[in-house]
C-alpha cells in the first residue's frame, strides 16, 4: 500500500495525527480540525486559555487566509502536503501567503495531535533512527528550538534520501516538507503565542515543560508511518 492509499484510510490517518477535513475537504476549501481533547486537558504545562487562542484564533486565521489566498483555483481541492509540496507552482503573488498560512494550518493540525496526556517514550526504533538516547534527543531538541530566532519551530523529521530521522528548525511557519520532502514526526511550536501567557519570555521553560505533554504512541505511528513512504 501507498502512502497516499494509506492516508485515504480512517484508521491510518488517526494514527498519522491529523484529522481528514483538516488537509483537504468537500467541498473545496480547508477547514479547523477539532482539537482531541479539551482547552484544560494539558494543564498545568499548557493552560487552557492559551490553547484556546492559539486553536480558535491563530489556527483558525491560518485556515481562512489560506481559502482567501486559494479561492477560486483548483488547489483547494488538494491535500495541504501536496500545496505545501508544489507551492512553487503557484502564481508568484500567492506563494507567500500560502507558505505561511498553508505551513501554519499543518503545522499546527499535527502539534495538537502529537500532544495529550502525555507518558509513554519513544520507541527504540525511532531513536535509533536519529542515532539518539531518549536525554540526547530532548537536549538536541531544546537547543534548536531555543536557537530559533524569533518565531518557528523545532522538528524531528524522516529524511527519505538518507532513511533517517535528522532535527532542524524552520522559521516562521515554513515546514519541513519543503526542504528535501522530509516528513514531520514531532514538532514543538516556539512562537510566543503557544507560551507566552503562561511562561512570558522563558521559552526554556516552556519546552521543558512541554515533553509532559508528548502523545508518544501518536509520534510512534507517525514515525513508522514515515519510514514506509
Amino acid at each position: 500500500m501507498t502512502r497516499r492509499e494509506w492516508l485515504q484510510t480512517t484508521g491510518a490517518a488517526a494514527a498519522l495525527a491529523v484529522t481528514p477535513n483538516a488537509f483537504a475537504a468537500d467541498p473545496p476549501g480547508f477547514t479547523l480540525p477539532k482539537l482531541p481533547y479539551a482547552f484544560d486537558a494539558l494543564e498545568p504545562y499548557i493552560d487552557a486559555k492559551t490553547m484556546e487562542i492559539h486553536h480558535d484564533r491563530h489556527h483558525k486565521a491560518y485556515v481562512d487566509n489560506l481559502n482567501k489566498a486559494l479561492e477560486g483555483t483548483d488547489w483547494l481541492k488538494k491535500p495541504i502536503e501536496d500545496v505545501l509540496r508544489h507551492v512553487n507552482e503557484l502564481p508568484e503573488l500567492k506563494r507567500q501567503a500560502v507558505i505561511n498560512n498553508g505551513g501554519g494550518h499543518y503545522n499546527h493540525s499535527i502539534f495538537w495531535q502529537i500532544m495529550g496526556k502525555g507518558g509513554g517514550k519513544p520507541s527504540s526504533e525511532l531513536l535509533a533512527s536519529g542515532g539518539w538516547s531518549f536525554d540526547d534527543l530532548k537536549n538536541m531538541l531544546k537547543g534548536v528550538a531555543m536557537n530559533q530566532f524569533g518565531s518557528g519551530w523545532a522538528w524531528v523529521a524522516y529524511y527519505p534520501k538518507d532513511k533517517k530521522l535528522v532535527l532542524v528548525g524552520t522559521p516562521n511557519q515554513d515546514t519541513p516538507l519543503r526542504h528535501g520532502d522530509m516528513i514531520p514526526v514531532l514538532g514543538i511550536d516556539v512562537w510566543e503565542h503557544a507560551y507566552y501567557l503562561k511562561y512570558q519570555n522563558k521559552r526554556a521553560d516552556y519546552i521543558d515543560a512541554w515533553w509532559n505533554v508528548v502523545n508518544w504512541d501518536a509520534v510512534n505511528e507517525r514515525f513508522k508511518m514515515a519510514i514506509k513512504g
